[in-house]
């Protein structure tokens, strides 16, 4: 099916939009961005109250989304942006809850509140894949994966790994304990629909989480330290983007 644009959540006109693109879950996250990390922003979006902004960063064009929550609308949205507007690079910005409690693995139990967590690949419960008879298998794209290495070499709170994309945000304990004795960095709920709507789409992808909350001990991130951390994430994101667009 070929996507006409504008499309019914996204009224900018081709052209609007960078070729690489932040997307938070939440779109006024996306205004804090354009508001403090962009120069120029405008904004050219806001139906459904999904704001999205392109604008300049250290002097290239980037632009800044939100995604929503859950597969369904990040599948819309990045779909969209890929298949509609020529999008070549999204770099998902979110937050996730780590498993960490005394029967988890060992990699469960490294991941500590306020770390970053770069998604290698995912683990999930929805069925986003088997309903679009995709076949493909749900990862970051080399190229992106390779920077982000390269900016984080210096920094100990960045993990890489697995995270786990679950269709349910109330989750029971018992499913989430069980969850925790497999290799998976952290839960939420919009990965695997972005990693696999850029494998069909032949485009690149990556996820980063800033850990918020230790589900299964009760624990989250003071208010006063969250946006820190969330600015920590920010800040690796746009330089990303950077190195992907400084030469085109």
């Amino acid at each position: 099916m070929k996507i006409s644009t504008p499309t019914p959540h996204n009224k900018a006109k081709l052209g609007d939009i960078a070729k690489t693109v932040l997307m938070p879950g939440d779109p006024l996250r996306a205004k804090y961005i354009a508001e403090n990390f962009l120069e120029d922003a405008k904004l050219y979006n806001d139906v459904r109250g999904m704001l999205g902004y392109t604008g300049k960063y250290k002097g290239v064009t980037i632009s800044v989304q939100g995604s929503g929550m859950g597969v369904p609308s990040m599948g819309i949205y990045s779909k969209e942006l890929y298949e509609g507007y020529d999008v070549d690079n999204i770099i998902r910005i979110g937050s996730a809850g780590s498993l960490d409690n005394d029967d988890a693995s060992d990699i469960c139990k490294s991941v500590d509140l306020g770390d970053i967590v770069i998604a290698t690949d995912v683990d999930t419960d929805s069925n986003y894949i088997v309903a679009n008879e995709y076949d493909v298998y749900p990862s970051a794209s080399d190229k992106l994966l390779d920077i982000a290495k390269e900016k984080s070499r210096d920094r100990n709170n960045i993990k890489i790994g697995t995270v786990y994309t679950s269709d349910t945000f109330y989750m029971d304990h018992r499913l989430l304990k069980q969850m925790s004795k497999n290799d998976v960095m952290g839960v939420e709920m919009e990965t695997l629909a972005l990693y696999t709507n850029a494998k069909v789409a032949n485009k690149n992808a990556l996820a980063l989480f800033t850990v918020t909350d230790k589900l299964l001990r009760g624990i989250s991130v003071p208010a006063e330290d969250r946006q820190l951390g969330l600015n920590q994430m920010i800040e690796l994101a746009l330089e990303i983007a950077y190195e992907l667009e400084k030469d085109r």
